[in-house]
Parts: structure tokens; C-alpha cells; sequence
């Protein structure tokens, strides 16, 4: 072989040397490229959560918790009712037993009667006179009369201030029962314990504003008192008016009458009564 030969087939050697590590080097170069790990997929980000939404505010509630409702013959549907009472100060004026006295005198006919009348007008005094001695002996132990009609008349000698205490309290003895009635206003459809007994001591001045049974167990002065007493603690309260007790628990029914003469429990009340009543 001549030294031409030689060179070239030297220089052909390099060059296949040459190709093959060039084809290595891009082999290992995909290899790498397979090897390593993918960049992350790109992700849009996350909208912004809504802000909340404001919670509602609770529905305060009622103004008094009054553990004997079930016996006050609760109204099932308030919003039915419609008739409000007066305002305290405007309730009608219930006349005192003693007053009874000068109904007789519209039996009494004027000039000279005949016989037939004087029998007449005797009977009709006999009868009256037997309403006055039964009104008349409550009214001389001091203690109010309950009436057919569910009101109350204050005895003889009774103070203006009870009076007008009785006044009212008739003028929703008879009212519905509602938790919470008479405590966002004193004219009101419908009455519970404490909001009866402030409607019918705001007649007289003596509260400025509705009270929950629970205020009523710290106010005024303690112990019984001699026209007015208050019993009352956190779940209950009634008042007894000259004897005569004022309680919406143990009603006739869902009209019956708050005034009632038939005593119950004080257990756990508080004792309490205006102060000079």
C-alpha cells in the first residue's frame, strides 16, 4: 500500500470515528432529554373565593320567659287578632261598691205612686239590696268583687291610685295570651304575665314602661302590701289587687278572665308590693 493510501484511508477511519461519536453524542443528548422530568403544565389561578355572605341577625327574643304560658291558654295565631286595648291611662272607671248605694234611686218613681207600684218598686228594693249587702260585706273586709262579667269592683275606701289599677286590668281581664304581648307597647292585642300587671299599673303612674317578670321580683318594696302585692320571679309573675288575684296562668280559658279568686302557689316568688299601696 502506497503512503497515499495510507493517509487516506487514515483520514476516512477518523472520519467514520467522527460520525459515530457524533450520533452518540445526539443519542445520549435525547436520552437526557427523556430522562429529566417535564416542566410543570402551567394552570390558571385559582378564582378568589366570594366573600360571605353577612349571617342574619338572630330575632331577639321575647322580652319575658314565662314558665306557666301553657296555663294561660297561649293564642295560636297572634297575628289574627285585631282589637287593641286602650290606652292605660283611658281605661273606663270602674265605680266603687259604695257607689252601688245611688243606683236605687232610679227605682223610686216621683209624686204619689199607686199601691201596685209601691209592690213593685219593694221588690225591685229587695233585690237591689241583696246585690248591695253581698258587695258591701267584701267591700268592709276591703277586699274587691268579682263580677259575673269577668271585671272587678274595688271595695268601698279603696285609694284612687287602685282604682284606676282596677280600671285597667278590667279593661284586658279578658284579653288573648301572647309570650311577649303588651312589652313593645302598652296598647297591644294581646297581653302576657308581666305585660297585663305593667298595663295595669301604668294606668296609675306606677311603671313608665313595660317590665319583665324578673324586674318586677326587685322592685318597689319588699313583703306584702295593703292594697297591692307582687309576686314574682325570672319565669312567673301576678299581682293581688285589694285580695282580689290578677294572673293570666289559670284563666277559665283562652278568653277567661285574669282575675280570679281561687289562691295558688308563691313557691320561689318574690314578695313584693308598691311603695305606700
Amino acid at each position: 500500500m502506497s503512503r497515499a493510501s495510507v493517509v487516506v484511508a487514515s483520514l476516512a477511519a477518523v472520519a467514520v470515528a467522527a460520525c459515530g461519536s457524533s450520533k452518540t453524542e445526539a443519542t445520549e443528548e435525547r436520552a437526557a432529554l427523556a430522562a429529566s422530568p417535564a416542566p410543570p403544565a402551567t394552570t390558571a389561578a385559582p378564582a378568589p373565593a366570594p366573600a360571605p355572605k353577612p349571617k342574619p341577625k338572630p330575632t331577639p327574643p321575647p322580652p319575658t320567659d314565662d314558665a306557666e304560658a301553657a296555663e294561660s291558654f297561649p293564642t295560636a295565631d297572634p297575628s289574627a287578632l285585631t282589637e287593641k286595648a286602650p290606652a292605660p291611662e283611658d281605661a273606663k272607671p270602674t265605680a266603687a261598691s259604695s257607689d252601688e248605694s245611688s243606683e236605687a234611686e232610679q227605682y223610686i218613681s216621683p209624686g204619689a205612686p199607686s199601691d201596685a207600684q209601691i209592690a213593685r218598686e219593694l221588690k225591685q228594693l229587695e233585690r237591689l239590696q241583696r246585690s248591695y249587702d253581698t258587695s258591701a260585706s267584701s267591700a268592709e273586709a276591703g277586699a274587691a268583687k268579682l263580677n259575673a262579667d269577668g271585671t272587678a269592683t274595688p271595695p268601698r275606701g279603696a285609694p284612687e291610685v287602685v282604682r284606676r289599677i282596677i280600671s285597667a286590668a278590667n279593661a284586658i281581664a279578658k284579653f288573648p295570651y301572647v309570650y311577649g304581648g303588651g312589652h313593645g307597647d302598652f296598647i297591644d292585642t294581646a297581653y302576657d304575665c308581666s305585660g297585663s300587671v305593667s298595663y295595669a299599673l301604668a294606668a296609675a303612674g306606677l311603671v313608665k314602661r313595660p317590665m319583665v317578670s324578673g324586674a318586677f321580683a326587685t322592685t318597689g318594696d319588699s313583703g306584702p302590701g295593703k292594697w297591692v302585692t307582687i309576686y314574682a320571679n325570672d319565669g312567673h309573675m301576678f299581682m293581688v289587687v285589694a285580695g282580689l288575684r290578677y294572673d293570666t296562668s289559670g284563666r277559665g280559658g283562652p278568653l277567661g278572665s285574669r282575675w280570679q279568686t281561687a289562691a295558688r302557689s308563691t313557691r320561689g316568688m318574690a314578695v313584693r308590693h308598691p311603695p305606700g299601696l
